[in-house]
């Protein structure tokens, strides 16, 4: 029988997606734990795929409250409130604990511990790989816009900051995107995460040449 672990992880997490913002809404966990299976299917090791895919339903449920400033840090808080949720169903105590590891040690954060088990370098790997590609580009775009203009803060700008002839202060632009790319994929654990990687960062780089390309079509007239 197929395993009623990663459903239920889905539905107890849905109600914590409800403000999300769409750089870490519910459709972002359903794309991590997508990668995070397919990636388990290339990884020559045995993975718990139930484990991994709660693990990345759950990642990011305190990614709203963390954004309002009700909570610090949103993987350390995801762990507990994952026991709470997942106790009551009578989730095996072993399968919590990885849950949780997994949930303490998929941000990039310096703060946050190193992924130990298979599963929590899976994890880890498919939400920075949501970074990256397409699908990376828009993320990464709403990211920006999410924290452009907070207070004390000046807007943001998409766009190449050398291209004015005069001072301009220092904003996020078009290069913060891309560091904050490869900065994730250079982090990644796993050999099939940086394979796909580096396929993702490819088509990246030929966004980035294009962008150029068009904000310096006119430039010098």
């Amino acid at each position: 029988m197929p395993s009623k672990l990663g459903p239920l992880a889905r539905e107890l997490s849905r109600p914590y997606y409800v403000d999300a913002f769409p750089a870490h809404d519910i459709y972002h966990a359903k794309r991590v734990r997508d990668v995070a299976l397919q990636l388990a299917d290339q990884h020559p090791k045995s993975v718990d795929r139930d484990v991994l895919a709660a693990a990345a339903w759950l990642h990011d449920i305190g990614r709203p409250l963390e954004r309002v400033g009700e909570i610090e840090e949103h993987g350390e808080w995801a762990a507990t409130e994952a026991t709470t949720l997942l106790e009551p169903e009578d989730v095996a105590t072993d399968r919590i604990r990885a849950i949780e590891h997994c949930l303490r040690a998929h941000s990039i954060r310096a703060s946050s511990p190193e992924p130990e088990t298979i599963e929590a370098k899976l994890l880890f790997d498919a939400d920075k790989l949501d970074a990256a590609g397409a699908v990376g580009l828009v993320r990464l775009a709403c990211i920006v816009g999410e924290r452009s203009g907070r207070t004390g803060e000046q807007y943001a700008v998409i766009d190449d900051a050398s291209t004015l002839d005069v001072d301009s202060p220092e904003l996020p632009d078009i290069d913060l995107v891309r560091e904050w790319t490869r900065e994730r994929l250079v982090a990644l654990y796993t050999d099939p995460g940086q394979r796909l990687g580096e396929s993702r960062w490819d088509f990246m780089q030929n966004f980035f040449d294009q962008f150029a390309h068009e904000i310096n079509a006119e430039r010098g007239t």
